[in-house]
């Protein structure tokens, strides 16, 4: 390449002028090399991607109707106190209903419910295996939520509930956790619920979580209604 600027090369004498006109210069009307029609694919990228956008909208659509489907069939749930479930007697002393009150004040001032309730359950083989049950019901947007707020609860009360995991809820649905943790009379289970119509917790002293994941089963599958 020669060093000269530009600006001071020689036009040829026989090199033949450029005519300019008023016309536009078209870059775009070439073919491309492999012979593409490049509008076709950008028509068809375009139409790939609105295509995508409605796979995407009605994914979204059809999880929020699936969520709206069962906040109804769950929200109107009640509670009944059964006075025998899964080999358990329900205890009607003065001091379980103390207990039972007690556990059903500290879950209201956590957690704003339209009903609420707490009782504890004897079992008739051995004393040591009582089950204190505590909860209520309400419109629940976040299920799971309000039932760890119960865990952490617990944990304010006792010590903090360790290992805890999701286990089945069975045929009512919702979400159910158990853990175990610490107490006077040394690791007990606790496991709990929750849906979009009730929330209750429950302590199993002298029970493995798994035991006290299924006899809560049975017992939730007693107490529950819906509407």
């Amino acid at each position: 390449m020669s060093d000269a600027h530009l600006s001071a090369r020689q036009l040829d004498e026989g090199a033949p002028p450029v005519e300019l006109t008023d016309e536009p210069i078209e870059l775009g009307d070439r073919e491309p090399a492999d012979g593409t029609d490049r509008p076709g694919v950008r028509s068809r990228r375009r139409r790939l991607v609105v295509v995508v956008l409605a796979i995407i909208a009605l994914m979204g659509v059809g999880a929020l109707g699936t969520w709206g489907w069962r906040i109804v069939q769950q929200k109107d749930a009640r509670l009944t106190i059964p006075d025998q479930v899964g080999g358990l007697r329900l205890d009607s002393s003065d001091r379980a209903a103390s207990t039972a009150d007690y556990l059903r004040s500290g879950l209201a001032a956590d957690i704003q419910l339209d009903s609420s309730f707490g009782a504890v359950y004897q079992d008739p083989a051995d004393a040591r295996r009582s089950v204190l049950i505590f909860g209520g019901t309400t419109l629940l947007w976040q299920p799971e939520r309000d039932l760890e707020s119960l865990f952490e609860l617990m944990a304010d009360e006792t010590a903090a509930v360790t290992g805890l995991r999701g286990v089945s809820p069975g045929r009512l649905g919702g979400v159910m956790k158990c853990g175990s943790t610490g107490g006077e009379g040394g690791d007990f289970a606790v496991c709990g619920w929750a849906d979009h119509g009730s929330v209750v917790l429950a302590m199993f002293p002298d029970r493995s979580v798994d035991d006290s994941a299924g006899l809560l089963r049975q017992i939730r599958e007693s107490m529950q209604t819906r509407d």
